[in-house]
């Protein structure tokens, strides 16, 4: 615990980079929007289908864009990049309350989705992981926990700003947030960057050879684990997405489900660090496995328990499994491609991940317009993270077996 300690000292201002740039991008993640799902879709007079849509097509396109924009970090410094995306998410945040039309609240959407899941997340990551070698499971988990506090917070500051602002000056409000208090302090945190020569890799652990996203893209075991990397997000963002939905279905207060989200933001922070320790002691590689399965234990709850409890036990879970996956997303692509080309490889990472973020609720929502019972698609969920445990288990010998060098 002391070497923890003494390791965050050394490095803080990196990791508070970091830390912060996850935080921040609370602002353009779902569970922060959907907060507002509600006063949209009366604002707009829109359907949970039709506005399911309309989100899902704003996450695509941000989703297709961001492949263009990721490579930015592989070619400029890590503030300047920095500076430009959360002036444009400040500009997201402000367009969203003044959108006059469906066309201009699909593109507020579009760029809060852009950049603020998709940029932030892909900033702070793909930093942390050039700037740590050795102690990067460490660093990344760390870093990570700015999603999940920024989880457990702004739900309760925007329902309490909305509640004497109204709903758009909330959205105000945060926009101010980003552009006066988030820009300047995370410039300045991450203007010097690190160098990870000083964090070099123990002589038991052989350098990974740097390949392009190019070698990636033409890698098939890349497409097998994407296949269990982005249930997480996928499920939690379904489930988030029409929270308001599940809630009045299974008779649930809405206040008890709020501060689910702290329970399951404790539960993703404490095994956030855990996967952090065991990625440096064991590697990414080898937590492929199990990461998944207690996400299916939480669908499975979500899907069949209606007594009040189950909102605890459901947090719980999706915390175990949003912990390590949250430091996985980190810590699994240097691990096995090498950190040369790392923006762009995780710019297509993350732009899967926001493609199955718009998938999630847009599917969804369509299914429950057409009457299909919702509980029993969570449950499908849960089913599928079984499935993929079971493909992760052989992905992740094959790829043990590559990284050893048996195999090419």
């Amino acid at each position: 615990m002391t070497d923890f300690f003494s390791f965050l000292a050394r490095n803080g201002r990196w990791i508070a980079g970091g830390f912060l740039l996850c935080f921040f991008s609370s602002f353009g993640q779902t569970f922060f929007i959907a907060l507002s799902n509600a006063d949209i879709r009366d604002a707009f007079d829109l359907s949970h289908g039709e506005f399911g849509v309309l989100y899902m097509a704003a996450t695509i396109s941000s989703a297709a864009t961001l492949p263009f924009l990721g490579g930015l970090l592989d070619r400029y410094p890590v503030a300047a990049v920095s500076a430009g995306t959360m002036a444009m998410l400040a500009v997201a945040a402000l367009a969203l309350p003044l959108a006059g039309s469906v066309i201009a609240l699909g593109l507020a959407l579009y760029l809060l989705r852009l950049f603020g899941q998709g940029m932030m997340t892909e900033i702070a990551l793909t930093a942390v992981g050039k700037w740590f070698n050795a102690n990067r499971g460490r660093a990344v988990s760390v870093a990570s926990l700015g999603h999940h506090v920024g989880t457990a917070i702004f739900p309760f500051l925007f329902v309490f700003a909305a509640g004497f602002a109204g709903w758009r000056g909330a959205w105000m409000i945060s926009a101010g947030i980003v552009a006066l208090l988030a820009l300047p302090l995370i410039v300045a945190l991450v203007r010097q960057e690190r160098d990870p020569k000083g964090d070099p890799l123990p002589a038991t652990i052989r350098p990974v050879t740097d390949r392009t996203r190019a070698e990636v893209l033409k890698d098939p075991n890349f497409y097998v684990i994407l296949c269990g990397v982005l249930a997480p997000p996928f499920i939690g963002t379904t489930i988030f997405f029409h929270q308001v939905y599940l809630t009045d279905l299974r008779g649930w207060p809405l206040e008890i489900f709020a501060l689910g989200f702290m329970v399951m933001s404790i539960s993703t922070m404490g095994f956030s660090l855990v996967a952090g320790w065991l990625v440096d002691r064991h590697s990414s590689v080898r937590l492929l496995p199990t990461f998944l399965l207690p996400l299916a234990a939480a669908c499975l709850v979500a899907a069949y328990v209606d007594d009040v409890w189950a909102i605890f036990a459901f947090m719980s879970l999706l915390g175990v499994s949003t912990g390590f996956s949250s430091t996985l997303a980190g810590s699994l692509w240097p691990e096995l491609y090498g950190a040369a080309h790392l923006g762009a490889i995780r710019s297509i990472v993350v732009s899967g991940m926001v493609l199955f973020t718009a998938l999630g609720p847009g599917v969804t929502g369509f299914l429950i317009d057409q009457g299909v019972d919702y509980p029993g698609q969570i449950a499908a969920m849960g089913f599928y993270c079984l499935a993929a445990s079971l493909l992760m288990f052989a992905i992740s010998r094959r790829m043990t077996i590559r990284q050893a060098g048996d195999v090419r």
